[in-house]
């Protein structure tokens, strides 16, 4: 029987790999790859001449430059914001580079659908955006967060508990979470509807007529491999773009 072909693989044998070396495995080297890739691509970029009509790699990277200038900065920090773009490109850039081999045959796995990669990131938002409440507002940062202006002071106590652990535990811990979780989820299904192609064309003699019925879950694996690199794109996106709103918001409080 089919059921008896089919067997999915513990959870850590598909999110877990050997070490190359220790501590340095397949998702370090997916880490790795992407800095150096997104690194080496704005590296030739800059090395063309900007007299010259911009193509191939430096039309691609003056396009992603654009993109998030107008897509991002100006959409959430405005012009004040300029200064931000290389490291929220940076940000973009690397994530999307770590989300994209979960559809690369042989690699078949986001860096960020381990939690390591997400949490360090989110952390390091958590730091930047945090500094720069401190530098533009000084003490006022921690005393706006904990006891708000503006709010009816039967009430300061209540909100500033709310926001104090929205900005110090809740952002870092969604951005993780959101991050990971959909890569995960997403990686854990391709496996799934990779897996039962495989059961079903490879079924025994007696149930060859459920051959045939392997082009279901192939469509579906078709389609959920176009459909993780909208995924993969979204998810580079919302967290840039959410790390923008949070640096904003420290620094332009009424905002």
């Amino acid at each position: 029987m089919i059921a008896e072909s089919f067997s999915f693989p513990e959870i850590n044998a598909i999110l877990r790999w050997a070490d190359f070396f220790p501590t340095f495995n397949k998702i370090a080297l997916i880490a790795v790859a992407a800095a150096l890739i997104g690194s080496v691509v704005f590296l030739l970029a800059g090395s063309k001449d900007p007299l010259v009509a911009p193509r191939g790699v430096r039309n691609l990277a003056e396009t992603t430059v654009e993109f998030i200038e107008n897509g991002i900065v100006m959409q959430t920090m405005g012009k004040s914001g300029l200064g931000w773009t290389p490291f929220l490109l940076s940000l973009f850039i690397f994530i999307y580079l770590c989300n994209l081999p979960g559809i690369i045959p042989i690699l078949q796995m986001p860096a960020t659908a381990r939690m390591a990669i997400p949490m360090f990131l989110a952390l390091l938002v958590w730091v930047v955006y945090n500094g720069v409440g401190l530098k533009h507002q000084g003490f006022k940062y921690i005393a706006h967060t904990v006891w708000p202006p503006g709010v009816p002071v039967a009430l300061k106590p209540l909100v500033g508990v709310i926001e104090f652990i929205s900005n110090i535990i809740v952002r870092p811990f969604s951005l993780t979470v959101r991050l990971f979780a959909n890569m995960l989820a997403g990686h854990i299904l391709l496996v799934t509807f990779a897996l039962l192609t495989q059961s079903l064309v490879s079924a025994e003699t007696k149930v060859w007529l459920l051959k045939p019925m392997a082009v279901l879950p192939f469509f579906m694996l078709v389609f959920l491999t176009a459909f993780e690199v909208l995924v993969a794109f979204l998810q580079a996106y919302i967290f840039t773009i959410l790390t923008a709103v949070y640096i904003a918001g420290a620094a332009h409080p009424e905002h």
